[in-house]
């Protein structure tokens, strides 16, 4: 409901009021007003607030960057969801080898239900009501504060680098059956390297680009899956499915596994600043990534423990080519592994994309020095992407299983300060626009946050000694991190600004704070 713009009715009366003025400067005092009354409507249309700081209109939410780049639409932002959580069902398959295929496949139709649906929902709401790239280090930073906000920036900047660090690993892994030489020593480095190089050049080049390689490179990871599931089905055994054995079961590599491929769906919201429209854009592509991505991963799963004697010990990073091997022969075996290497670089540069804008969206917020804030001629976040790159690069000598858990211990404390964020912005500013909104109320919201933080709970439970305490080593950084940055901010060292395009949070009882 858009309020009336009451400035309007009010220039046929000033015009009358002025008979001795000549035509010209009463057409010209005409057209003024004119000008005022659409300038009027235009701020109505992007929201008001009544003196007491309600929250009355709602209109379209214009992302904060207008000038950079093309925004993108909702087809490759379906995409980008996709690579961001899954890239497709490479990497699945230590949940077979960690407790077979009945709890494998129960995993990825169950786990949806209890963490990406509700982290899906909460990501549509807050980032329709926060549309810029800080995402939610500026949900965070409104419940609780800046500092808060900062550590939910370091968190989850840190566990989305060493996600990265990952697919170089699995793009390796996949094409080392064909390229022996690949499996480890100097050619593995080299290889990783030249990889993490040119995909970082990909994100340079800007998000019209990375939206459009990811649309074609989902396609072509997809599909040696559909033709597998055709190839397989004389061959299929359903009593294979139900394959279990409760007293061999790894937990700890079973969770992290299903964690690692169904999370980071808040990651987009740092990607919002350049989706086009972002209101009623990207509700509707979680709408979509969700379903794919589930039927990404279950489909696979399903023809690959159906379709071959089930042997848990195989089931490792890259059994999926030999599966396609023996259902299709060595044509449908290289086209899967092309189809992993592609689906690697695909969930490569968008992780980057939104690590990168988020440390630009930081840097915007004045919680980074302000070069981090500069962007490249295709307005890309040149100073993130290349921070981003570095870490990779350093990260990229763990194994995959360290790097999993390590990245979801992090996450999981990020995911905690959001649904507390969640929660405390639904109590403390109600009226405050939220363009989509979760029903329910905050009672229903406060319910929907129950399951998800309870898994949360249960996967640091299951962590290892080692990656706690690497983890917490890691957080106790960002502790530091802050006032140390307040401190150069302070000396003036370094120069940090805060964009005027973006509403100001600090004062937490005006909910003007919240939204554009």
């Amino acid at each position: 409901m858009i309020a009336a713009d009451s400035s309007s009715p009010q220039e046929p009366q000033l015009a009358s009021q002025a008979p001795q003025v000549s035509d010209t400067n009463k057409n010209h005092n005409q057209e003024k007003l004119r000008i005022a009354a659409a300038n009027k409507q235009a701020s109505i249309e992007m929201g008001e607030f009544t003196g007491s700081g309600e929250y009355v209109t709602i209109g379209e939410f214009p992302s904060s960057r207008t000038n950079h780049s093309r925004k993108v639409s909702v087809l490759p932002l379906v995409f980008l969801i996709f690579y961001e959580v899954s890239g497709g069902p490479f990497g699945v398959e230590d949940t077979v080898h960690a407790a077979g295929p009945f709890l494998a496949l129960l995993g990825f139709l169950l786990f949806p239900l209890i963490w990406s649906v509700p982290e899906a929902l909460i990501t549509a709401e807050m980032g329709t009501m926060f549309p810029e790239n800080s995402g939610y280090v500026v949900w965070v930073s409104s419940a609780l504060g800046p500092f808060w906000g900062f550590q939910q920036g370091w968190m989850k900047w840190l566990s989305g680098v060493i996600d990265n660090a990952l697919y170089p690993i699995l793009f390796l892994d996949y094409l080392k059956s064909g390229i022996p030489a690949l499996g480890g020593g100097f050619p593995r480095v080299v290889a990783t390297w030249g990889l993490t190089i040119v995909l970082t050049y990909l994100n340079y080049r800007g998000m019209t680009i990375v939206g459009w390689v990811a649309v074609c490179l989902g396609v072509f990871s997809l599909l040696p899956f559909v033709v597998m599931g055709f190839l397989a089905i004389p061959d299929l055994k359903p009593s294979r499915w139900t394959v279990t054995n409760p007293n061999d079961i790894n937990w700890n590599l079973y969770l992290n596994t299903l964690f690692w491929n169904l999370n980071y769906w808040d990651s987009i919201s740092t990607l919002a600043g350049e989706v086009e429209n972002p209101k009623k854009t990207l509700p509707k592509a979680l709408f979509y990534a969700v379903i794919l991505v589930v039927l990404g991963y279950f489909f696979p799963l399903l023809i690959g423990t159906g379709a071959v004697p089930v042997n848990r010990e195989l089931w490792t990073d890259g059994y999926f080519s030999d599966i396609a091997l023996i259902i299709g022969g060595a044509w449908l075996r290289w086209w899967l592994q092309a189809a992993a290497a592609m689906s690697n670089m695909g969930m490569f540069v968008a992780e980057m994309s939104s690590d990168a804008f988020q440390l630009l969206g930081m840097a915007e917020r004045g919680m980074l020095p302000e070069f981090f804030s500069k962007r490249s001629r295709y307005g890309t976040p040149l100073i993130g992407i290349l921070f981003s790159a570095s870490g990779v690069i350093l990260l990229s000598w763990l194994s995959f299983q360290e790097i999993v858990a390590a990245e979801n211990f992090l996450y999981c404390f990020g995911m905690i300060l959001e649904f507390i964020a969640f929660i405390l912005l639904r109590i403390k500013h109600p009226n405050a626009s939220r363009p989509y909104k979760i029903p329910g109320g905050t009672a229903g919201a406060i319910i929907m946050c129950i399951p998800p933080t309870i898994l949360i709970g249960v996967v640091l439970f299951f962590s290892t000694l080692k990656v706690m305490v690497v983890s917490l080593i890691a957080m106790a950084i960002g502790l530091l991190m802050q006032p140390c940055l307040k401190f150069v901010e302070k000396k003036r060292w370094m120069k940090f600004s805060h964009s005027s395009e973006l509403p100001d949070f600090g004062n937490q009882e005006d909910t003007r704070t919240l939204v554009h």
